[in-house]
């Protein structure tokens, strides 16, 4: 029988594991960036989006200040769900398996050690879609946990990108053109960042505001009268993730509806109640630091999984450990608004 515990086995169930839909981290933060020390360093160059000077041909060319970068440094937190291994459920029968039972010990043993890490998996995953939301929801993360200090870090996303729509203004109001406040804040979001956002992510409160909204009705009534199918669909949205809805003005208009418990195991929603996103070219990268583990060779990993044994009182116990942070390279290349307060 293989040593099921050995790190080399626990290795290659963890990248066998599918994990749950994360839409938002995949889309918008799909590089990979690795670091062999505890910290993750990114480099943000600043483009003020000048015009090259005029000269005449016969002078000396004008000197162009290089506008240069700021290198910023951040240390990730860890994230290492534990989960102590009891013998005794490879003696019993499996959820799934026949009154009676068919499989052997071994067989159950496989089944309870794959079970066990697809649950670190799929925590770490959905933990990784949590930051991806809240660095597009407001440009920073709030790391906290059990003997670990509260800790903002921000990427200084420019304030004005982030705004709760009021005094007539919502969505829900009368007279509020939805897709004039769409193209109002990519020329805003364009100013800041000099990235146009194409994908436009939508709560399902937020949809549900935008479809009955009078502009957007009128368009796709416009394009019915000209014999053309309407690009955007007034479909009902009955799935989790992320569902394309369309496009209109050049907008890729999605619905996203994704949710997590929190530490109480209150169901909390990715994207807050009436909550508009306007995602550019973000430069979003998934940043390892070092696995501080002897036995992971202090090496940049996305997962790490061990086990070990304590002797008083004798009990196994299975761990898997990252240090992941989520980056904007180009932080001002999103846009959160709340469209009704």
């Amino acid at each position: 029988m293989a040593d099921l515990f050995s790190t080399n086995v626990l290795t290659g169930v963890v990248n066998s594991l599918q994990t749950p839909p994360s839409w938002l981290l995949d889309t918008f933060f799909g590089g990979t960036q690795t670091e062999q020390s505890e910290e993750i360093h990114f480099d943000v160059e600043n483009d003020v989006m000048g015009l090259a000077p005029f000269v005449s041909p016969y002078v000396e060319g004008a000197v162009v200040t290089d506008q240069g970068y700021v290198t910023k440094t951040f240390k990730p937190a860890y994230i290492k769900p534990k989960t102590p291994w009891d013998p005794a459920k490879s003696l019993k029968r499996q959820a799934g398996e026949p009154i009676g039972g068919n499989l052997s010990p071994e067989a159950r043993m496989q089944a309870q050690l794959n079970t066990t890490l697809r649950v670190h998996r799929e925590m770490i995953a959905r933990r990784l879609e949590w930051m991806a939301a809240q660095v597009l929801l407001g440009g920073s993360i709030t790391v906290t946990g059990d003997k670990y200090p509260s800790t903002v870090i921000s990427y200084a996303r420019d304030a004005s990108l982030t705004a709760t729509l009021a005094g007539g203004a919502k969505w829900s109001d009368s007279g509020v053109d939805a897709l004039a406040n769409l193209q109002t804040w990519a020329e805003l979001m364009f100013a800041k960042s000099g990235s146009w956002p194409v994908n436009v992510v939508l709560d399902l409160k937020a949809w549900n505001l935008f479809k009955s909204n009078a502009a957007v009705i009128a368009r796709i009534n416009l394009q019915r009268a000209a014999t053309q199918a309407p690009s955007l669909s007034q479909n009902a949205v009955t799935q989790t993730g992320a569902v394309r809805m369309g496009d209109v003005d050049g907008f890729n208009i999605w619905v996203y509806h994704g949710v997590y418990k929190d530490a109480n195991g209150t169901q909390q929603k990715m994207l807050p109640d009436y909550t508009a996103l306007m995602v550019g070219d973000l430069m979003g990268v998934q940043a390892y630091g070092a696995i501080m583990d002897e036995e992971a060779g202090m090496q940049a990993l996305p997962f790490f999984s061990k086990s070990w044994i304590t002797p008083d009182p004798s009990r196994r116990w299975i761990m898997t450990q990252s240090a992941p942070l989520i980056v904007p390279y180009r932080p001002n290349a999103s846009l959160c608004m709340t469209v009704h307060s």
